[in-house]
């Protein structure tokens, strides 16, 4: 598809204010989300009952020169019940940035007032491509909604953000090479977080991984898996899903399927709502992002923090700092991977690459093989992995309810 060719709004004021009605929408969708009512969805049927927005409405501020742009997020702030003032340039909007209730800017703007608090989500159009997500990094943005696919999902988003409801952490694992350990990590700290009675959920984020079912043996274990929620639309409910998942090991899972069979593709609509769903129905949300541009468009905007597995080698370093430029800006940390003493430290690692360590993913006999025969949550129980488990959830342990590993 080609990109949109937009011009900025010849209009002479620098900025508008638009207000209106609010109507009664279906509960939207995160760049599309899985509703109930849905076909394929879990709880479909189960009845929309309508939905209205807290009474007080709040002032959203849009920075764009965009006139396509500024229509299509017109109506979806309406939706959310808010206001919207528009302007033009970052200059002008520098005077109500800071006493807006969410600050939206468009995909036409290369610079932030100075000293000014992150915007909530950079809003582009179908056909950008993969520009909206670099910019979005540079930008320091906290979400990317591509328009007018991501409407539903910015409509529920602004409306959560006048009334924020309390909701999971959602923490993003993957390898800063191939290889180098992280649906291992993924799955020994969901373990442990589920064995100090964390409500987790454990999500395979990698569609080319080969099936995260698999490392887990339990390919058999009945539950949805990605593919049963592919082309679903509307919203969630977090109960209905986890009542849907399969648990091993304590906590919930997600996964690819474990076979050689070509599966429907899950699209950023879906894989944004499931999350959305998971943060409001679980503790803590482990996904095992994975490393294709993809994997990570889908599934790292979304996560609170990132932790990113790096062997302890010169190559794998700096393979993680390239790595680093895809990522979004948010808290990230290292976890190395390695044998106490390894000739490249920890601190050099962090040092090469640009984030601290957090941790140390323990180098042990017999893990590869474990991984293939589906036995990796027996070497959760060694004291190695608990200490480094440990480690992991001392990072979060101010946002979910975690005590001391035995």
């Amino acid at each position: 598809m080609s990109r949109h060719q937009l011009s900025p709004s010849p209009s002479e004021q620098p900025e508008t204010r638009v207000s209106r009605a609010r109507p009664s929408p279906p509960r939207g969708t995160r760049p599309g989300t899985v509703g109930a009512g849905a076909p394929g969805a879990p709880g479909a049927g189960a009845g929309g009952s309508a939905w209205l927005p807290d009474s007080a409405a709040a002032e959203v501020l849009l920075v764009t020169g965009y006139d396509v742009l500024q229509g299509e997020v017109e109506q979806i702030v309406a939706a959310a019940g808010s206001q919207l003032r528009v302007v033009a340039d970052v200059t002008a909007a520098a005077l109500y940035w800071d006493s807006a209730a969410a600050v939206l800017v468009g995909s036409d703007v290369r610079e932030l007032p100075p000293r000014r608090r992150a915007p909530a989500v950079l809003v582009g159009l179908n056909g950008e491509g993969d520009s909206l997500w670099h910019l979005a990094a540079a930008l320091g943005a906290e979400r990317v909604a591509v328009l007018p696919d991501a409407g539903a999902w910015l409509a529920e988003y602004l409306s959560r953000s006048r009334s924020p409801e309390t909701g999971g952490l959602v923490l993003g694992i993957t390898g800063g090479c191939g290889g180098a350990g992280a649906t291992t990590s993924a799955i020994w700290i969901a373990q442990a977080a589920a064995g100090l009675g964390v409500r987790v959920l454990l999500v395979d984020g990698d569609p080319w991984g080969g099936g995260l079912e698999l490392a887990l043996a339990a390919e058999e274990t009945p539950g949805l898996r990605w593919p049963d929620l592919a082309g679903a639309s509307g919203s969630i409910d977090p109960e209905q899903l986890a009542d849907s998942l399969p648990v091993v090991g304590g906590f919930s899972f997600l996964s690819w399927p474990g076979s050689r069979d070509r599966t429907a593709p899950v699209d950023a609509a879906t894989a944004g709502g499931v999350l959305d769903a998971a943060r409001r129905g679980y503790e803590l949300v482990v996904v095992d992002i994975g490393r294709g541009a993809e994997p990570v468009q889908l599934f790292a905007w979304d996560c609170d923090r990132l932790l990113v597995v790096v062997p302890a080698q010169l190559r794998a370093a700096v393979a993680t700092a390239r790595l680093l430029h895809e990522l979004p800006p948010v808290e990230a940390a290292l976890l190395v991977r390695g044998k106490t003493g390894a000739a490249l430290d920890g601190g050099l690692i962090a040092d090469a690459v640009g984030l601290p360590v957090q941790g140390r993913v323990p180098e042990l006999r017999g893990v590869t093989a474990a991984g293939e025969n589906g036995r990796l949550l027996e070497f959760g129980n060694r004291r190695s992995v608990r200490h480094f488990a440990a480690s992991v959830l001392d990072l979060v342990a101010g946002e979910i309810a975690v005590g001391d590993l035995p």
